[in-house]
């Protein structure tokens, strides 16, 4: 469970935080959730699809990493192999809390990241916000932001029956199989048979953007699957080493 604490400069003005991706930081991850204001620039690295969540009604939009629980084939060698990181997993250990009607940054103290020995400091020497604490306020302000607004987003996918069941069948060169179920992608075919009238809506209200942008995301499942084979190809080369 996290152990999350209101972030101050008093009690953490020894908090620092290790960046990168080395192993068992927390990067081992799937995929990851996102919202709509973030698909125009992550639609060109990951495919985005949809999760149904535990309670059978409601959705969540992912970037997704991997074909296999904690597969991230974004990683390699200690580094995430592309030039955006999704904000969602990028602002660990860091959360967006409230205090009355304030928005306040809020710290998970058991996260892997934590640290007061190495890493970026997150206060200057006197109690001052350091760059790196500041970028990410900033970060989490957006996706504080991008999650409020993305509510409106999902309903409107629900509203107009746009969200489509897919299973996905996958050899990769070694064999191995892989069936992705159990997701959702935006139905290209039901979206262009919209009523002119709810097109203009859904632009109005800065939503079509987006789907497309989720749509034309899935050209990089053919990515994901040369990063899967790549990754086997090594992983066998080295099993033989050994």
């Amino acid at each position: 469970m996290p152990n999350i604490a209101l972030l101050n400069n008093i009690e953490h003005k020894d908090l620092r935080i290790v960046t990168g991706h080395r192993p068992g930081l927390g990067s081992e991850v799937a995929w990851v959730p996102t919202f709509a204001d973030e698909f125009r620039s992550l639609q060109a690295h990951y495919p985005i699809i949809f999760r149904q969540l535990e309670d059978g009604a409601n959705y969540e939009a992912i970037a997704l990493l991997g074909f296999q629980e904690d597969e991230n084939l974004f990683l390699e060698d200690g580094r995430w192999d592309a030039p955006l990181v999704p904000w969602l997993h990028e602002r660990q250990p860091f959360y967006i809390g409230r205090n009355g009607d304030e928005l306040m940054i809020q710290v998970d103290l058991d996260h892997p990241r934590v640290s007061t020995t190495e890493g970026e400091p997150v206060f200057k020497p006197h109690g001052g916000n350091t760059d790196f604490l500041e970028k990410t306020s900033a970060m989490l302000s957006n996706i504080h932001n991008g999650v409020q607004a993305n509510a409106g987003f999902l309903e409107a996918l629900k509203r107009h029956a746009l969200l489509d069941a897919f299973v996905l069948d996958i050899e990769f060169e070694n064999g191995d199989r892989n069936r992705m179920g159990g997701f959702f992608t935006i139905h290209e075919e039901r979206l262009g048979a919209l009523d002119g009238a709810i097109i203009a809506e859904l632009h109005a209200a800065g939503y079509l953007a987006p789907m497309y942008f989720a749509l034309a995301s899935l050209s990089h499942f053919r990515a994901l699957i040369d990063r899967k084979n790549r990754r086997n190809r090594r992983d066998g080369h080295d099993a033989a080493s050994s």
